[in-house]
């Protein structure tokens, strides 16, 4: 009897120790090096976020493609896990020739960003917050006209921030993910791992090695937030949202989405893309995010 009990105490204790280590391998993104560099005249700019040292870049459009010689409004651009500056230029470049300065960054534990043991969802919507206050206050940037492009975790990052009151006039995601959950299905299909019960068990490794209480988590429902706030935009308050997706995603369905937009007004757009980083080939992509633009970074003044 003895010996069934340190037999299966000894079992538990190996799996719990599996999953903790499964835990802390999936939450280490992979480094990418910097590798394409912008074509437009740009500068580096080092801040940080909670203490951790960030780079990123000020993109500016050439003095002849401006409309005037004032301050330009600006584009804040957040990549997703495993990912850095350099690989969103993609969406930089087509921005800085309709005339928008653009500020892409590392997120911490990505590029040439300094690291965290443990990053999360919470950390990718503080770096948002961090470049967003670091870009406002850069010279030849109107801070009245800012808005953020978040692809992938990115873009839950960014929604994050807007939620919980980012200073931006407009959000625009690509291929987001809603929930910590989708991710958690995403990476554990990816290492063709069963996503019950690892998903709910990686989850709370993931909290604990970052010290975020999983009541913090749970409390969020950022579906029910996207609707509510669609709802609102219809009626005339709300916070400007467009949300993209590729049809052919295969890290984060597209079905996420759907099933937000078919009970909500949320402005949104579904391209023909293949992949979960290539929406921006498709020119209903570009058909949607810069008249979107347009509509809100226009103006002056600070949106209320």
């Amino acid at each position: 009897m003895v010996g069934w009990v340190i037999g299966a105490a000894a079992a538990i204790a190996a799996a719990g120790g599996g999953a903790w280590m499964l835990g802390a391998k999936t939450q280490q993104p992979k480094r990418r090096p910097i590798g394409e560099l912008p074509r437009a005249p740009y500068e580096t700019v080092r801040f940080e976020s909670e203490g951790v040292p960030m780079v990123g870049w000020l993109i500016r459009p050439d003095a002849a493609g401006t409309d005037s010689g004032g301050p330009l409004p600006l584009v804040v651009i957040a990549h997703g896990w495993g990912s850095n500056r350099s690989r969103v230029l993609r969406y930089a470049h087509p921005l800085v020739e309709a005339g928008y300065a653009v500020f892409v960054y590392d997120a911490r534990s990505h590029g040439e960003s300094g690291a965290v043991k443990a990053p999360t969802g919470l950390m990718f919507m503080a770096d948002i917050e961090a470049a967003v206050a670091t870009a406002a206050r850069l010279p030849g940037v109107d801070a009245s006209r800012i808005a953020v492009l978040g692809h992938s975790m990115g873009g839950l990052g960014a929604l994050l921030a807007y939620a919980g009151g980012l200073p931006v006039r407009a959000v625009i995601t690509d291929n987001a993910p809603l929930t910590i959950e989708t991710i958690l299905r995403s990476e554990l299909r990816r290492r063709n791992l069963p996503v019950f019960p690892l998903a709910r068990i990686i989850l709370r490794v993931w909290l604990l090695r970052a010290g975020v209480p999983y009541r913090e988590v749970r409390r969020i429902d950022m579906p029910a937030w996207v609707a509510a706030n669609a709802e609102a935009v219809r009626g005339g308050g709300g916070k400007p949202v467009l949300m993209i997706h590729s049809t052919g995603d295969p890290v984060i369905p597209a079905e996420e989405l759907r099933s937000v937009t078919a009970r909500a007004p949320v402005e949104h757009r579904f391209v023909d893309a293949q992949g979960h980083s290539c929406s921006e080939q498709d020119p209903a992509f570009w058909q949607a995010v810069l008249p979107f633009l347009q509509r809100h970074l226009a103006g002056g003044g600070p949106r209320r």
